[in-house]
């Protein structure tokens, strides 16, 4: 199922103050990127999951979040690297924005490893 597109604007707003954020299909959803290949966020069954690492995964917990989790045929997987935006955040742009600079470093370092993954294959190749 897309990202329904209201859904969608009203997460762009949130995150307005990290300047020009643009969009990307991920899975069934929406994945949220900055300075062009930095996914910081992805909008996946109408929840806002926000890039995270054993840093950063403390802080949501406390203020709620829970880690993406999916369906595989040997059972329920988590996706730690991915964690749900706190609920409070969703009506409030200063703190979704103090979430979002929480999970620029993970997701740049995230970043960077498939930037030199992709020099790594396009040498070998």
């Amino acid at each position: 199922m897309a990202t329904d597109p209201e859904l969608l604007g009203h997460i762009l707003d949130l995150f307005a103050g990290m300047g020009k954020v643009s969009t990307g299909r991920m899975f069934s959803g929406t994945a949220l990127y900055v300075d062009a290949d930095v996914m910081f966020a992805a909008v996946l069954g109408g929840t806002v999951w926000m890039k995270s690492d054993a840093s950063t995964e403390a802080a949501f917990l406390a203020a709620g979040s829970r880690p993406f989790t999916f369906q595989r045929k040997s059972g329920l997987q988590e996706a730690r690297s991915l964690i749900s935006l706190p609920d409070s955040a969703m009506d409030d742009p200063a703190e979704a924005l103090g979430w979002a600079h929480l999970s620029l470093p993970p997701a740049r370092a995230a970043a960077e490893i498939k930037r030199r993954e992709k020099t790594r294959k396009s040498r070998a190749g």
